[in-house]
């Protein structure tokens, strides 16, 4: 870009043509900061969201096998292997259930730990916010109040007589 301060005159087309660069340049940079952080907060919120499924899917998928394979393993430790019964199997597949849920609990809380750090883009905002600023500072050049259709009238008819 030009320096704008360089001493030569420069007519109104091209100031106007280097403001609209300007202001193309600093909106495609705006975007451009908005979509890199709006990008880091979706990888976390989608780590979070895998978690949360991952938890689900624990829960769901794995208590059928885990139930049965913990309360048995239960069962055997509290001397069910020499027939002395050790503890009812309804406990067994009690705690294993426990045991699970224990796990899928676990995952969610780190789940909601992940979702929570997902924040909103403040850079962007901020940078919008003194653009905004700066902008509305900005005064155009005094135009002439337009004239009114009687004006134009008059002036088209003195200039004729």
């Amino acid at each position: 870009m030009s320096d704008p301060f360089d001493g030569t005159e420069r007519s109104l087309g091209q100031l106007v043509a280097s403001a609209t660069a300007e202001m193309s340049a600093l909106v495609h940079d705006e975007i451009a900061l908005a979509k890199a952080e709006i990008r880091q907060d979706v990888k976390r919120g989608g780590v979070g969201a895998v978690l949360g499924v991952g938890a689900l899917m624990v829960l769901l998928f794995s208590l059928p096998m885990l139930s049965f394979a913990l309360a048995y393993a239960i069962n055997t430790w509290t001397g069910g292997h020499n027939g002395d019964g050790g503890w009812n199997l309804g406990w067994c597949f009690l705690l294993s259930f426990a045991f699970n849920v224990l796990v899928a609990g676990l995952l969610g809380v780190i789940a909601i730990a992940q979702i929570k750090k997902v924040k909103k883009p403040e850079k962007t905002i901020a940078s919008a916010k003194r653009t905004a600023a700066v902008m509305g500072n900005v005064k155009p050049h005094p135009r002439p109040a337009p004239r009114t259709a009687l004006e134009k009238a008059d002036s088209v008819a003195r200039s004729s007589v």
